[in-house]
Formats: C-alpha cells, structure tokens, sequence
C-alpha cells in the first residue's frame, strides 16, 4: 500500500497535491451543505410542500444559515458526563467521514490550463483502498457509540448499542456485497474498478444482486430511514446524539451526511463506471450518478416507516447474509469456469 501512495503522489508537483487537498474538501463540505438542501426540497416536492424559499433566491441559502446557527447555539455538556470522551465522540464521527471521502476518485487526470502539466482528479490511487473505506466506516461507528456511553443518558446508551449491533450486522453483508466485484475486477483499488469497467462494462449487468445487497446494507450502516433505530425519536427522544447541542451535535450531523456521499460514491464507483461517461467531464458524471443514489436515500425516508429492532437484525442475518454468500459462491463458480474456456 506504501508503495502505490508514493507512486501516485509522486508522479505530479507538491502544491498540486495540496490544491486537490483543499478542492476535495471544499467539494465534501459544499455538497454536504447542499444535500440537506436537496432533501428537503425531494421531501416537499413528494409530501405537495415547498420547502426552503425565504433565506436567499429559492432559499439556497438555508444550509448557510443553518451552519450559522448550530455554531452560535449554547453548547452544552450534562455534568454527569465523560467530558473528554464527550467531546471527541463527534471528531471521529466527521473525520473518519471525511477521510473515506478523501479516497474516492472524481477522475482520471486534467491538464492545467495555460501549463503543461497535469492533476490528477483523485488524491491516492490505493491498491486496498474500497477496503480502507470499509475499515474507515468501521472506525466512525466508534464514535457513536462513544457519544452514546459518555452522555450519562440512557436513551443515548441505548442508541449508542443498537448502533454498534446494527453495523457489526450490516457491515459484514456491505463488505460481502462487494466481494462479486472485487472477483470480478481482480482488484481492490477504485481506479482500476473504474478503468476494467470501462475496458468491459459497467459491474452492475453482472452483480445486479450483489448492487441491491450492497444499497439495503449502505442505508442501515449509515443509519438512514427506514434503518435509523439508533436515534428513533419515538423511542429515544433522539438516540445517541440527545445531549448534544450546537456545533458539536452538527458533527454527527455532517459525518451522517458525508458517509451518505461516501456510499453513494462507492456505488457509483463500483457498479456504474464511476466517472466514466460520454460528452460531459468525468467528474460532472459521477456527481450524477451519486445525486440519483441521494435520491433513492430520500424517496426511501418519505415513504417507508422505520422498522421494528428485530425486523432490522432478522433482514441482515436470515435475508442479506445467506443472500451475499450465495452471490460469491455463484459468481467465484461462473469466473473460475469462464477462466477455464
């Protein structure tokens, strides 16, 4: 893995490197933003409402008065609480997001205007990198667990448990959904998914199953409707994020909303070409490939209602589980016997 990050990063300048550094966080932070956006205007448009119109032209400007006010609102820390574990709890749910957002490709390479040098449109190209995302998503769920436990509440211990139950289920059928692709494509890097579909085609014709287990496992693990047990407010008044307020709470607020980006990327990635795409730039692409995933988020929460707990671990141990293992065996099978033709 060393040597595939210096490669990379070698074959281009040092500041460029540092200018698609800040791009690519500027382009997370701004679509975050925007999404939350996007959503409520979906969630209008199907309930017959409007939605944002009164901060800024057609109310673009509601994710920044938003921003505004969760970072001048009171933060407040219960006084049974563990400060340090309260306070850090957040930081690992934004910047494990971040960092697995970091690794997705947005291209292959573009020319510098008026120079003759060119960037490439990704930060790495890791040869494990779909699984250090995968490691990564695991990491983040330590932080709500942590927010739940040092809250000193027991609505957020108890949404902090069903969370780490919830992605110890799901992650393994996330991983394994993956498995037909990585079989498929012989690799783990996202560059070089990308480039054998385009050489090929696009991996969702021959995972069609492995697509739709990785969708279902993608919305519980980022504990989206109808799979968002662990801050039901029915239940649990807001689940593990209940006695966070202000800037903190809009930690797990954009950590929740990149890790959507993140998976909507990786199903972008692996299963539609990713940036691949004729007339319009590869990036322009993959931002629509991953808008109709976004869409699929917010047309799910519109209209299912959330699930009962057990619903929710009987799915991912008797349904996806079987499902997954039976996809692997079945396209390990079909691989080995075309390899022998």
């Amino acid at each position: 893995m060393s040597y595939a990050v210096v490669n990379i990063l070698s074959s281009q300048p040092g500041w460029l490197t540092a200018i698609t550094v800040v791009v690519l966080l500027f382009i997370a932070l701004t679509m975050m933003a925007y999404m939350t956006y996007y959503e409520r205007k979906v969630i209008a448009f199907m309930q017959d409402r409007l939605g944002p119109t009164r901060t800024g032209p057609r109310g673009l400007l509601q994710p920044a008065a938003d921003g505004l006010k969760l970072l001048f609102k009171e933060d407040i820390i219960p006084s049974g609480a563990d400060r340090w574990v309260f306070f850090f709890a957040p930081i690992v749910v934004f910047v494990t997001a971040l960092t697995a957002f970091m690794i997705i490709p947005l291209g292959g390479t573009a020319f510098v205007p008026f120079t003759a040098k060119h960037v490439n449109l990704f930060l790495t190209d890791l040869n494990v990198g779909l699984l250090l995302i995968l490691a990564l998503g695991g990491i983040g769920v330590y932080g709500i667990i942590l927010g739940g436990y040092a809250s000193a509440n027991r609505y957020s211990l108890i949404g902090g448990l069903r969370s780490a139950a919830q992605v110890i289920s799901y992650e393994l059928t996330l991983g394994l959904a993956l498995v037909g692709v990585m079989l498929l494509s012989g690799s783990l890097s996202l560059v070089s998914i990308v480039n054998w579909q385009r050489d090929h085609i696009w991996l969702i014709v021959f995972q069609p199953v492995g697509f739709i287990l990785y969708l279902i496992s993608a919305i519980a693990e980022t504990n989206r409707a109808p799979f968002d047990l662990p801050e039901a407010e029915n239940e649990l008044v807001a689940g593990f994020h209940t006695e966070y307020s202000g800037f903190r709470f809009s930690m797990f607020f954009l950590g929740e909303y990149i890790n959507m980006l993140v998976v909507s990327g990786i199903a972008a990635t692996v299963f539609l070409g990713g940036w691949d795409g004729p007339i319009l730039p590869g990036p322009i692409w993959l931002f629509i490939k991953m808008l109709l995933f976004m869409f699929v988020y917010i047309w799910l929460r519109a209209t299912l209602p959330r699930f009962r707990y057990d619903q929710l671990m009987g799915i991912a141990w008797k349904v996806l589980l079987p499902l997954t293992l039976a996809n692997i065996l079945i396209t390990a099978t079909v691989k080995v016997l075309i390899d022998r033709l």
